[in-house]
C-alpha cells in the first residue's frame, strides 16, 4: 500500500494572490485536497514547494 501524503498545511492560512503564503498552494488546491488521488496530491505538493521557493526568492 502506497504511503499516504500529509496534507503541506502548517496551520499558517493567509491568502495573498490566491495563494496561501504558508504552504504554497492554490485556493482551488486547497478546496478540492481530499477528492484529490495519491497522485494529484504528489504534483500539488510539489508545484506549492517550487511556488513557496519563488515567493522566498522575491
Amino acid at each position: 500500500m502506497a504511503k499516504k501524503i500529509e496534507n503541506p498545511c502548517v496551520s499558517i492560512c493567509q491568502l495573498s494572490g490566491g495563494l496561501c503564503v504558508g504552504c504554497g498552494r492554490t485556493v482551488e488546491e486547497i478546496r478540492q485536497w481530499k477528492a484529490m488521488k495519491r497522485p494529484e496530491k504528489m504534483k500539488t505538493v510539489k508545484r506549492a514547494d517550487e511556488r513557496l521557493k519563488k515567493i522566498s526568492r522575491d
